[in-house]
């Protein structure tokens, strides 16, 4: 029983993390249709500028940790929006060109992290509370797990008020649903574009700190090896869905953790056939919808 649940937790440990990469992923795609490859750098280089900003602070303190969240996030947001502004932008409706670039910043990216920090991981260390463990059910759950699953849950949370109440809120639902309406409309799609790109950038910035805690280093390949997952679970939730995404988060985690533990460590391996019946099956994925 208390492995079933160790297993479990981990699962929904990990989904919380990959909907932290894959919501920014999930909005990005749905509102402006661009598979955008350098996500994981948003991640990474949050990850490594929180990691700066704790180690100056003194690493093992709450304030520390608290600091490195909330520059990893803003470190995300800045990259994201610039990279939104200089490279995205003039390349609307050219989704090729969109790709290209995208994968382009992520290699050049990696290279340039690489040649500041080095390739060997960078171990961290936090609060030491992060590295203890609370009983659940007669199992020992990671407390980095609870800070994960939070952190997610007020991630959709504020996800869904923004875009259920706000004014950029309800645009970027329209823009999702009809973005040629809303652009008949006379409403600039492009702030949205920015807006969309800066949330997502937040989010994977934010994940990557988290992320350097749950993995325990940061490397320049850390947001690239995320982002596959991300990808998936996007896919699989529906691309352009938001709560498609949350669901798929979990769903693949936990039944990749399953698999990995009762399975031989065939985890990924399950992860891939499922994405292959998802898509079989439902192509547009679990909650995604026709296109306008």
């Amino acid at each position: 029983m208390s492995t079933f649940v160790l297993v479990l937790a981990t699962g929904i440990g990990l989904g919380a993390l990959y909907f932290l990469v894959a919501s920014g992923l999930s909005l990005i795609y749905g509102l402006m249709h661009v598979l955008n490859f350098a996500h994981g750098v948003f991640l990474t280089l949050g990850a490594f500028i929180g990691w700066e900003a704790a180690q100056r602070m003194g690493a093992s303190g709450w304030v520390a940790f608290a600091a490195s969240i909330l520059i990893g996030g803003i470190v995300g947001t800045v990259f994201a929006t610039l990279t939104e502004l200089a490279l995205i932008r003039p390349l609307y409706e050219r989704h090729i060109e969109q790709v290209l670039v995208t994968v382009g910043l992520a290699f050049a990216s990696v290279a340039l992290f690489e040649g500041i920090w080095g390739s060997d991981p960078l171990y961290i260390s936090g609060p030491a509370w992060l590295d203890e463990t609370t009983s659940l059910l007669g199992a020992r759950i990671p407390n980095v797990y609870f800070v994960l699953m939070i952190a997610a849950t007020l991630l959709l949370a504020s996800l869904i008020v923004f875009l259920r109440y706000t004014r950029f809120g309800m645009i970027i639902r329209a823009g999702v649903e009809n973005r040629a309406m809303v652009t008949a409309l006379g409403i600039d799609v492009k702030k949205s574009f920015t807006l969309v790109f800066a949330i997502g950038g937040s989010a994977a910035g934010v994940g990557g700190v988290l992320a350097a805690h749950y993995t325990g280093y940061v490397s320049a390949h850390l947001g690239q090896g995320l982002l596959i997952f991300a990808f998936i679970v996007t896919v699989i939730g529906g691309l352009g869905s938001l709560a498609g995404a949350a669901i798929a988060s979990v769903l693949v985690a936990v039944l990749q953790q399953f698999a990995n533990y009762y399975l031989s460590g065939t985890g990924d391996l399950i992860v891939v056939v499922a994405l292959a019946v998802v898509l079989l099956a439902r192509p547009r994925g679990l909650l995604g919808r026709r296109p306008a």
